[in-house]
């Protein structure tokens, strides 16, 4: 049985953000990280996409598909280029890793405005933290005030969460790997769009466009037809 390793984002962890991939379980065998700080693991002083990465890459078994939304896409690329011999595909879904696209005015002005909002955290209260970076990556998600215990955790690690806009993606090596790449974008923010365009183009990736669906484009319908036809064909693939 092929297994899909899912690895998530910001603020809420790996069951809620994977909620709809459940329905592959008859198919393959589910792998949901629950990264370091996020419910229901206990909080940490400061989450960092690199050692997250290393993590990522140690957990890895042979013939892996890698699958990462938000920060969670920043940390598969990473880790991906640690140990590709044993990466069977990589998908990442909206990875906010804006210096792929710097020139770029929307994805420059995505890092530029988290710049900004990081700088002042600390002063932040994590609610209020929590609504500015949801309305800035383009979520229609309203989160209950006051924020219940874990939602309220996740924002506190957002708050502490390295910038992903100092992220270098090491593209060349990617790209030279033999797994097939597949991004995933949701027509929603011209920042992801573009910092999915090069991620296609440089990683010489397959490319879907899953509108309707904001930053979580891993809930759209399509989704998991589209996942399991690449799982598929990346598993046959030469």
């Amino acid at each position: 049985m092929e297994r899909l390793f899912f690895v998530h984002g910001s603020v809420v962890g790996g069951a809620p953000t994977w909620r709809a991939q459940q329905a592959l379980a008859d198919r393959f065998e589910l792998v949901v990280l629950e990264r370091p700080g996020f419910p229901p693991n206990p909080p940490v002083e400061r989450i960092d996409f690199e050692a997250d990465a290393e993590l990522v890459a140690a957990g890895l078994e042979p013939g892996d598909h890698l699958v990462g939304h938000s920060y969670g896409g920043i940390i598969t690329l990473l880790a991906a280029a640690r140990r590709p011999e044993a990466v069977r595909s990589l998908t990442v879904v909206e990875p906010p890793a804006t210096r792929v696209a710097l020139g770029n005015p929307a994805a420059d002005e995505l890092a530029a405005e988290a710049v900004a909002a990081w700088s002042s955290a600390a002063g932040a209260e994590p609610e209020t933290f929590l609504r500015s970076f949801l309305a800035a990556v383009g979520s229609d998600f309203d989160p209950p005030s006051p924020l219940p215990p874990e939602l309220e955790q996740g924002a506190r690690m957002l708050m502490v969460q390295r910038g992903p806009w100092e992220a270098e993606i090491p593209l060349a090596d990617i790209a030279d790997a033999p797994f097939p790449k597949l991004v995933v974008s949701g027509n929603h923010h011209p920042a992801f769009e573009a910092i999915c365009d090069v991620l296609e183009r440089e990683l010489r990736a397959e490319r879907i466009v899953l509108p309707g669906y904001g930053h979580m484009a891993q809930r759209h319908p399509g989704f998991n037809a589209t996942l399991e036809d690449f799982v598929d064909r990346s598993s046959t693939a030469d």
